[in-house]
């Protein structure tokens, strides 16, 4: 591709390249400087009268710290091939990466754990996982179960999360951050429907364990209090493939020595 455009490919990637920028809330001068080319290109670029070379391309978008799925995206408005495989988690060439997965799942038992993809669907999950739902009704766990309606949904967890109100702002301001860093429009859709779930108040008092973070109390059949557990999300460093990227591992574990000992004998 020529160094100076006229092309709809040129300004395709120009548009995409200052949406970037602009959700990374950096200026034209600032992103130039970290990825080492000029102001005046990088301007170029954004209005569609320059192309960039695939390499500058590469290098703006990680500075950007833009996601491998829209990296893709961005190579293929320019008129490169896509950069980044994307391939499924049952495929024979990412066997390692599924017995990894499951190898964290499984480890965290007793302690319930699941995978989710990009948009909170449920990839996987542990044996301990499924003795908390309890009473949720069978159309949120046909699949494809997102696990943030499955919390939020009146038919879903909700009705038996103590803390609801809090939690219920706290998965929210997670999701909403998700969409702040990947512009994802199917993100934008669900926080949209799950926010317009009926809400309220925790019907008990805030617990922030001291300021560390904030608990999930649910409420299961024939336990006298409330399990109390806080997550841990765990994602793969570096990733090269596309679905691998946009895998991530929430685990849950007690908050309390009654919650352990309720999850040590299988509650």
């Amino acid at each position: 591709m020529s160094h100076l455009a006229s092309s709809s490919a040129a300004a395709g990637v120009g548009d995409l390249l200052r949406e970037w920028r602009q959700r990374r809330r950096l200026s034209q001068l600032d992103l130039a400087g970290e990825a080492e080319i000029s102001t005046r290109h990088l301007s170029f670029v954004e209005t569609g009268r320059a192309a960039p070379s695939r390499g500058v391309l590469i290098r703006l978008a990680e500075r950007l710290d833009v996601p491998l799925r829209a990296r893709n995206q961005m190579l293929h408005a320019a008129g490169f091939a896509a950069l980044y495989p994307e391939r499924s988690l049952t495929a024979p060439d990412m066997a390692v990466a599924r017995r990894t997965v499951d190898a964290i799942l499984n480890a965290t038992a007793p302690f319930p754990a699941l995978a989710v993809d990009r948009h909170w669907t449920l990839v996987a999950s542990n044996a301990a996982v499924s003795g908390l739902l309890v009473g949720v009704d069978a159309m949120l766990l046909a699949p494809p179960v997102n696990v943030l309606r499955l919390s939020l949904h009146p038919k879903g967890l909700a009705p038996r999360i103590d803390n609801f109100g809090e939690w219920r702002m706290h998965l929210l301001l997670r999701l909403q951050q998700q969409i702040d860093r990947s512009g994802d429009a199917v993100l934008v859709a669900l926080l949209a429907e799950l926010s317009n779930f009926p809400s309220r108040a925790s019907s008990a008092p805030p617990h922030d364990l001291a300021g560390l973070a904030v608990p999930l109390r649910l409420r299961l059949p024939g336990l006298a209090a409330p399990l109390s557990m806080i997550s841990t999300t765990t994602v793969f460093g570096s990733p090269a493939d596309v679905t691998l990227s946009e895998i991530a591992l929430e685990c849950f574990y007690p908050a309390d020595e009654a919650t352990r000992a309720a999850l040590l004998r299988g509650v």
